[in-house]
């Protein structure tokens, strides 16, 4: 697998620090309010590199953090007159109901700051001792002018930087790009007890720390928003290689940005929505489908049309996939097929989707391959009447494909079909037995579980209403 590395800007072969294991770190939300559709695409996007990785059979130790202490969650709660920790937990649940609607799994760990206070606390002290930090009135800030390579992920020199930069007046920084590891306490602010002094902890800190006590000192992959390369992640990799001396991260992976309607998402011009606001009209699963429907470094765009078509591109799934489970139902055990031509092209859209992910996590060319699948399905195999053999091996690898990019997680479970199916025979009998007062009594309770019947040559199929 070759990854663009923004550390380096060039496609990369993934070469991990341990054979056979992958270590990755991704910034998580700052939970102060709902997740915005900003948030899900770095969210559904290293979801996907994760479980392809783990496809290819890959150990991952996967971490995403969240940030449960900030300016924005102490204005939050002191506007509605609640402790910092109540917003943090709201949202944090909130959270989770958003991200297991768009089927993201639980990351290997999900820790948060103020669990690990006392692992920046080490960090910060191991940089004061280092001269790589100083402390004012209570204030602790890093000096990038100690760190040579300061800028090499954002691509700029450090004098570049600071001719941007300013101190304020009345502010304590020595130089302009100097920035906080830990604040003290203002009035009415939530605190830890610290050497310097109650206080709490900067925002890049935390990442480091968290890094280093869950995944270690240098790691495979560190992934986000491309909104986080400067300041966010370049601070990061000072701080930690000025501490522990040795590389933070091997490989930088960001995603693009979302805009609406072509424009960039922002409050102020009231184009701003979050994933709830997205889902409650549309669902998740179209959500999703559109994060990984361009490569994860290209803008997406949302719109009105853009999710409609990301809603008929998954019907169109579903219905094949639909149709893959009526055909293998009523297919032959054997047929006129040649079992092993069609297994071998089956077999080579698998081929196709692996090379498309091999290089740098193509998700739109992964999703071409499984739209050419189907093409395969629908005129090789379910016009055809191929054989039960050739059926099964067609659903295994379109749910592999699906599986790794996370969709079709809407399918009707076993439970329900096998209530369907047992309907349909029931009333099959009754129509039979010229019983209409019970042929129609199950139509109309299938008709309330949402299914419609369609007749075929083949028998009667049946589709749950999306």
């Amino acid at each position: 697998m070759r990854i663009y590395n923004t550390l380096t800007r060039e496609r990369e072969e993934l070469k991990t620090i341990t054979d056979g294991e992958v270590k990755i770190y991704a910034c998580g939300p700052t939970v102060y309010n709902f997740i915005h559709i900003g948030n899900a695409r770095p969210l559904c996007v290293f979801d996907v590199l994760r479980r392809y990785l783990e496809y290819r059979n890959y150990k991952v130790t996967f971490v995403q953090n969240f940030t449960d202490i900030d300016d924005k969650i102490i204005k939050s709660a002191n506007e509605e007159g609640l402790k910092f920790s109540d917003i943090a937990e709201k949202f944090t649940e909130e959270y989770w109901t958003d991200a297991k609607g768009l089927n993201v799994r639980e990351a290997t760990f999900h820790p948060k700051a103020t669990d690990n206070i006392n692992e920046m606390i080490d960090i910060i002290a191991s940089l004061v001792e280092k001269g790589c930090a100083y402390e004012v009135d209570g204030d602790v800030y890093f000096s990038p002018s100690k760190f040579a390579e300061y800028g090499k992920l954002s691509h700029q020199p450090l004098e570049d930087l600071e001719s941007g930069a300013r101190i304020m007046t009345g502010d304590v920084k020595r130089e302009p790009m100097d920035f906080a590891l830990w604040k003290s306490a203002k009035p009415g602010e939530p605190f830890w007890e610290s050497p310097w002094g109650n206080g709490r902890p900067g925002w890049h800190i935390e990442c480091s720390a968290m890094v280093r006590r869950y995944l270690g000192e240098t790691i495979d992959i560190h992934c986000g928003g491309q909104d986080l390369i400067f300041p966010h992640h370049e601070n990061e990799i000072a701080q930690s290689e000025c501490c522990n001396g040795v590389p933070f991260a091997h490989y930088w992976m960001h995603n693009g940005y979302i805009n609406v309607d072509n424009q960039k998402m922002s409050k102020s011009v009231g184009n701003f929505f979050t994933v709830r606001d997205v889902a409650e009209k549309y669902g998740y699963e179209p959500i999703r489908y559109l994060m990984i429907s361009s490569h994860y470094r290209s803008p997406v765009n949302y719109s009105y049309d853009i999710i409609e078509q990301s809603k008929a591109s998954l019907n169109r799934l579903y219905t094949s996939r639909d149709n893959l489970d009526f055909a293998e139902k009523n297919a032959p055990e054997t047929a006129a097929d040649s079992n092993s031509e069609l297994i071998n092209l089956l077999d080579s859209r698998r081929v196709q989707f692996i090379k498309a992910m091999d290089d740098d996590l193509n998700t739109a060319d992964g999703l071409a391959a499984i739209f050419e699948l189907v093409r395969d399905i629908n005129t090789q195999i379910i016009d055809n009447r191929a054989s039960k053999k050739v059926c099964r091996h067609a659903m295994l690898v379109f749910d592999e494909l699906c599986d790794v990019l996370g969709i079709l997680y809407k399918r009707s479970s076993g439970s329900l079909d096998e209530k369907v199916e047992a309907l349909i025979e029931a009333r099959t009998a009754a129509r039979e037995a010229r019983n209409w007062a019970e042929a129609d009594r199950i139509r109309d309770e299938l008709k309330e579980m949402g299914i419609t019947l369609e007749d075929t040559a083949q028998g009667i199929k049946w589709h749950k209403k999306s």
